[in-house]
């Protein structure tokens, strides 16, 4: 019997490593322990009873292409998807020895913040299931806790990877824009779009990110990373100047109990040996947030473009040609999408591109700008990850923009293409609250450092609550 509650990555390779289990072995307690759960959470699409490798098993969001499985991303315009080749991340995982154990659920081409979205049902928060686990990765960020596989990967475009990892008391690395390959990842927001862990420790982060991180001659936009990926064993923070950005700690719709955690966190910086002194960002909190949702929608607009009932899914409608592109699109897209391409081409339409779409990129200058002068004065950045815990099941989905709202802390960083990493800093109302590291580009291996010393003086334990 292989306890996988408390697994980490870290420990289940090393039990393969010493021969304690088999790679096999490992893999069925995975899927029994899915079993046993998934059908109150609904984490996983497709499961995959037998992969290659001979490690530690994975868990690919379902906007990963995989050779040979269902790539649906949520959406029933891609039903029966199933991929001919592997993306670059798969792959890369593949070459690793990491078997791949199934596709996690998630928000419809990844445009939500709690997994509500799907066209294959909604995903639960595994701390308490009457609540969202966050999105658009809900599905990945409840499945390892309850105990699923250590280590899924997902692309990151707003809050993709941080929120649902705050939410369900997990880390998420979203790591420096062209550092990961999107090659084989089904597109929302090109510019947004990057891919990176969800896991159970930091450490497990750094090892996962070492495996899909590096130059892809299949993806023009990425880079060779600057140095090698150090696994983190630092306890302090002794010569780390530690920023507190006014704006993304005091805005309106922070929680008072998620500011508690966060100050706590902030306290323990100074007890590690960080200087903390505070910074600001007035302009980036405040055109975040409207600015993402110009850029991206307008992106997304021009990539599912692509989704006509010609080449991917179902195709419906017999009529001419016009007729069947409506009514493959009117079938197949859910609220959300069809929601986010109508004004992302409104903003791209002539006339108004410029006021809009051409403004937006203006202000994301500004942003980047703005990230590189308080970097320039501090090593990192700390903030809440989401301004709230995990909200009831249900609870936004008729306000747009209450949803919206919920990445307004994680999307300013993401918009000036910087790494962030979320963990776990304590609980409010018995839910996880995230705490948000900042850094340059390029900086994976300070967050690593830095998270991994708070995680270890923190304590927090990722296993839900309600299990204990």
């Amino acid at each position: 019997m292989i306890e996988t509650l408390r697994l980490t990555a870290e420990e289940a390779a090393g039990l393969i490593e010493r021969g304690e289990v088999s790679a096999a072995e490992l893999h069925g307690a995975y899927l029994l322990a899915i079993a046993e759960r998934d059908s109150e959470l609904h984490s996983y699409l497709t499961t995959v009873g037998e992969s290659e490798g001979d490690g530690v098993p994975i868990a690919l969001k379902d906007v990963i292409s995989t050779k040979g499985v269902e790539t649906t991303a949520g959406s029933k315009i891609l039903a029966g998807y199933v991929p001919v080749a592997d993306s670059t991340v798969a792959a890369r995982c593949k070459k690793a020895g990491l078997p791949l154990i199934g596709k996690t659920n998630l928000d419809e081409f990844a445009m939500g913040s709690s997994t509500e979205n799907s066209a294959y049902g909604p995903t639960r928060n595994p701390w308490n299931p009457e609540r969202v686990p966050g999105g658009s990765s809900g599905g990945s960020a409840a499945a390892p806790p309850p105990p699923p596989p250590p280590p899924p990967p997902r692309p990151h475009t707003g809050g993709s990877i941080k929120q649902p990892a705050a939410l369900c008391g997990l880390v998420g690395l979203r790591p420096t824009y062209g550092t990961v390959s999107r090659s084989g990842i089904v597109a929302f927001a090109s510019s947004l779009d990057q891919v990176g862990p969800i896991t159970k420790t930091v450490r497990d982060s750094a090892r996962l990110y070492e495996i899909i991180a590096g130059r892809d001659p299949d993806d023009s936009t990425t880079v060779e990373l600057l140095e090698p990926v150090a696994i983190p064993d630092a306890e302090d923070l002794k010569g780390l100047r530690v920023g507190i950005p006014k704006e993304l700690n005091v805005a309106e719709g922070i929680e008072p109990g998620v500011s508690e955690a966060v100050n706590r966190a902030i306290e323990l910086c100074r007890e590690l040996g960080a200087e903390v002194g505070e910074t600001t960002l007035p302009r980036s909190v405040e055109y975040g947030l409207p600015c993402y949702y110009l850029i991206a929608p307008s992106e997304a607009s021009s990539n599912l473009a692509r989704y006509d009932g010609v080449r991917y899914g179902p195709r419906v409608g017999n009529g001419d040609i016009r007729s069947m592109y409506e009514c493959t699109r009117d079938a197949g897209f859910g609220d959300e999408p069809k929601r986010r391409i109508m004004l992302g081409t409104y903003a791209l339409s002539a006339g108004y591109y410029e006021a809009y779409y051409g403004q937006a990129q203006k202000v994301r200058t500004i942003i980047r700008q703005e990230f590189a002068a308080a970097l320039d004065q501090f090593d990192l950045l700390v903030s809440p990850t989401s301004p709230t815990v995990a909200f009831p099941l249900g609870s936004r989905t008729d306000n747009p923009l209450a949803m919206y709202l919920s990445d307004v802390l994680a999307i300013p960083p993401n918009m000036a293409g910087l790494p962030g990493l979320s963990i776990p800093c304590g609980l409010s109302e018995g839910l996880p609250v995230g705490l948000q590291l900042i850094g340059p580009q390029f900086s994976e291996n300070l967050l690593f450092r830095a998270g991994h010393a708070l995680e270890r003086a923190l304590e927090f334990d990722f296993v839900p609550g309600r299990l204990q």
